[in-house]
């Protein structure tokens, strides 16, 4: 056991027992069969067993597995312990667990820093954070802590020093360290919490990137206040969208779901928010009941963008929820007729539930198999997935054999459920042949992202 082999596995889920097939194992039972991979060095056994054991009462038990995980001087393995140490009241022993680890900055200062901050030391904490304000995650956890040590306008001097004014970045590779957009954020809510709302807005607008995985933070800030005109302004000059599904999801929230319907049919001129505004409608007009007036609307944007596979995928499985299977399967027939019959496999698959749903399994079975791509590793799980359904768990098992380990996942949750433990466990730590790398660190101040 060492820590790069550990730490690929835990990145990667390779040659392992990944953590929702350990779920799986103790929920049908197999709890023996955890206690020993724990003890074997599967570390997502030793994580749950240790949790286990904690729960029970028998915390010298659960040190003692962990214990030579810790030992290899990897992260993950000395959080796990401090979180039980800090679960069972014994912050101190926790707090002397994550000190070595905090000096490497990154996750470990993150989580250290917000140790000391629940068990009274925020000054220390804030601190210790504020010489890592170039990294974004720990500006975050900064902002997120000074406010119980009565410490916003410290923070907020360090976040304005880095906000220039003239330049902003338009990439993560621009400048080193926080992004003078990133800053503004934080900024901004430190504003807001401090209650100078109209601040924080004037902050926010003058971002460069309006957006973080779809999410819009001065869009949320309004909805969170109640400036829903101010919102609905807003949506109308933001040319991603993210701002007018804020003001949908603030107005159906208050039960004013016909103006939630009409902020997504006044789509704008972003054809990406027409695309993605229209699936939201649907989904919107399904959550209330009427899944007749969604499977229409989903139906003219399948039409509009005909062989868009995220758009038939929600198309699909809409009709199937809404016990629509005939009108899902008329659509993919007629997309495939347009296309001379020939379908590759991530188009046809879908097509798999539908008819199950019409015709039963065993007509959907033989449809895939009769797809020239049928007989593949990756054809199998979604065969294997109908066979499964129907409760024929031994034939879906026999599909998965004959591609293991390609699908060595799928395979051994199928043998954990017929009860061959130890067949699964066989099967996932089958090792492969890569190179072990070093341990990720986590930095992203030093390190490219890719």
């Amino acid at each position: 056991m060492d820590a790069a082999a550990l730490d690929r596995q835990a990145r990667t889920l390779s040659g392992c027992i990944p953590p929702l097939l350990v779920s799986r194992l103790l929920e049908t039972g197999h709890s023996e069969d955890v206690e020993v991979q724990a003890r074997r060095g599967e570390w997502f056994c030793a994580r749950a067993w240790a949790q286990l054991l904690g729960d029970q009462g028998r915390q010298a038990e659960a040190l003692e597995v962990l214990s030579p995980y810790v030992a290899t001087g990897w992260w993950p393995a000395a959080r796990a312990q401090a979180e039980l140490l800090d679960s069972w009241g014994q912050a101190g022993e926790a707090i002397a667990l994550a000190l070595p680890y905090a000096s490497t900055g990154g996750p470990p200062l993150e989580y250290f820093a917000r140790l000391l901050a629940r068990h009274g030391r925020t000054d220390e904490a804030v601190t210790r954070l504020s010489a890592g304000i170039e990294d974004r995650l720990l500006a975050a956890a900064l902002v997120n802590i000074a406010e119980g040590a009565g410490r916003d306008e410290d923070v907020a001097a360090l976040l304005a020093a880095r906000i220039p004014d003239q330049h902003r970045c338009d990439s993560p590779w621009c400048c080193r360290g926080l992004d003078p957009d990133d800053a503004i954020g934080l900024l901004a809510t430190i504003r807001e919490r401090q209650g100078r709302v109209d601040e924080a807005i004037a902050l926010l607008r003058a971002r460069r990137i309006t957006s973080v995985n779809n999410r819009d933070q001065l869009a949320d800030l309004l909805a969170r206040h109640d400036r829903i005109e101010e919102l609905r302004a807003y949506a109308v000059t933001d040319p991603l969208g993210h701002a007018a599904q804020h003001l949908a999801e603030a107005l159906e929230e208050r039960g004013d779901v016909e103006g939630a319907i009409a902020v997504y049919q006044q789509s704008g001129d972003s054809q990406d928010f027409r695309c993605h505004g229209t699936v939201r409608l649907a989904e919107l007009l399904a959550r209330h009941g009427r899944g007749s007036e969604a499977v229409d609307v989903m139906r003219v944007l399948a039409e509009a963008h005909n062989g868009d596979d995220w758009i038939l995928h929600t198309w699909s499985n809409l009709c199937l929820e809404q016990g629509r299977s005939e009108d899902g399967l008329a659509h993919l027939d007629a997309l495939a007729a347009a296309r001379g019959r020939e379908e590759d496999w991530d188009l046809h698959w879908m097509r798999l539930p539908l008819i199950a749903a019409r015709d039963g399994v065993d007509v959907a079975v033989a449809q895939a198999r009769s797809h020239p791509e049928g007989a593949t590793s990756y054809a199998a799980p979604h065969i294997a997935e109908l066979l499964a359904g129907a409760g024929r768990t031994e034939e879906a098992v026999a599909v998965l054999e004959q591609h293991a380990p390609a699908n060595s996942n799928e395979l051994a949750g199928y043998l954990i459920d017929l009860g061959r433990a130890n067949d699964a466990v066989a099967l996932l730590q089958q090792r492969d042949s890569e190179l072990v790398s070093s341990v990720w660190t986590g930095s992203l101040i030093n390190d490219p992202p890719f």
